[in-house]
């Protein structure tokens, strides 16, 4: 199979080969190491040699100092121009009770900061032969959240309902603008895109599932409704304890569930197969809270083929977190891939 074919079959839960990979995203200090490790001078050098079925695509997103479509929003009170998207700081609607006043705010327009032809050029320099998915994040709960500051984000969807909807729809309205621009730009290009949220602590959700589904999930549909539109696969990310609302998830229309954080409560590999492999498929899985942070080698590739033999087909095999920091060992990185490489029995798509 191509790295493309095996990535469609893998995520439609068909036969495969051997399950289609995804490395992430290694931080700048993971990546250093990465390359003196593999010998080479790229992470798309390496991802060549590990025979990587996704390639990443980054919205080229220009608006200084941040350039950046996941920290597009200048909310933070008392730190302007952080770059980084903030969460836990006082945020610019801390202190609104209006919902009519959402326009107070100088909502950037992705029009004058994404360029259709720019978006062109960061698909055409990738190989064709990959599954190309874009990095759309679309994190419209957690923009809300730096919106008013966290903790007081989740105390107006109690106490101020309308006000943190009025914040949560025109911050999901960006977005829709937004990738709308880099849709049109990818169509032939782009296979599937990831979407995301962080809603999951280590032993549940941030807020209950009702409060979700009031708040959180229409803007969830929208996005996906739009992504589906340009027939795209939808890789859907939270970090955290999710089991709760991942039946939510499926309705939607996602095709996998993102990144499967094993150590999390009730998110072992075994029950969400057991619950839900026959609905959706699942990116991630080999944990890097512990296995890939503190495991041997010989560990990871024994992790690998368990989750191998339970899915046979419909689990992307992938870090346990999007992001590839520091702390795991490069070692552990070859390990998983040489695992995900070995000898695969085809699957008979029986879920």
């Amino acid at each position: 199979m191509t790295n493309k074919e095996r990535f469609y079959a893998t995520i439609e839960r068909q036969p495969v080969d051997r399950p289609a990979s995804w490395l992430g995203l290694p931080v700048a200090e993971s990546e250093k190491k990465l390359l003196q490790f593999f010998g080479v001078d790229s992470i798309n050098k390496i991802k060549i040699i590990l025979d990587d079925d996704i390639w990443p695509v980054e919205v080229p997103y220009k608006h200084p100092p941040i350039n950046h479509i996941a920290c597009a929003f200048d909310f933070a009170k008392k730190l302007p121009g952080y770059e980084e998207r903030t969460l836990t700081e006082p945020g610019f609607f801390e202190n609104y009770f209006d919902s009519a006043a959402v326009s107070d705010f100088p909502w950037p327009d992705p029009a004058n900061h994404i360029d259709h032809e720019q978006c062109i050029k960061a698909l055409e320099v990738l190989p064709e032969n990959r599954a190309l998915m874009g990095m759309m994040w679309s994190a419209h709960f957690q923009d809300a959240c730096a919106a008013f500051g966290m903790e007081n984000a989740l105390m107006k969807m109690l106490l101020e309902p309308e006000m943190f909807r009025a914040v949560i729809e025109r911050i999901t309205k960006f977005y829709l603008d937004a990738n709308r621009i880099f849709y049109e730009a990818g169509k032939g290009k782009l296979d599937a895109v990831l979407l995301g949220n962080d809603m999951g602590s280590q032993a549940g959700l941030m807020m209950s599932p009702d409060q979700f589904r009031e708040f959180v999930l229409p803007g969830i549909r929208q996005l996906v409704d739009q992504a589906k539109s340009y027939d795209l696969k939808v890789i859907y990310h939270s970090c955290g304890a999710i089991y709760d609302i991942i039946p939510d998830l499926i309705a939607t229309g996602v095709d996998a569930i993102h990144p499967i954080q094993a150590l999390a409560t009730n998110m072992e590999p075994e029950k969400l197969k057991s619950s839900f492999g026959a609905e959706v498929s699942f990116c991630g899985g080999v944990d890097v809270q512990e296995l890939l942070v503190n495991g041997s080698p010989d560990e990871v590739r024994d992790k690998v083929r368990q989750l191998k033999t339970l899915f046979s087909t419909g689990l992307i095999i992938s870090p346990s977190h999007e992001a590839i920091l520091p702390d795991v060992a490069p070692e552990n990185i070859q390990a998983m891939f040489d695992a995900i490489k070995e000898s695969h029995y085809h699957c008979d798509n029986r879920i």
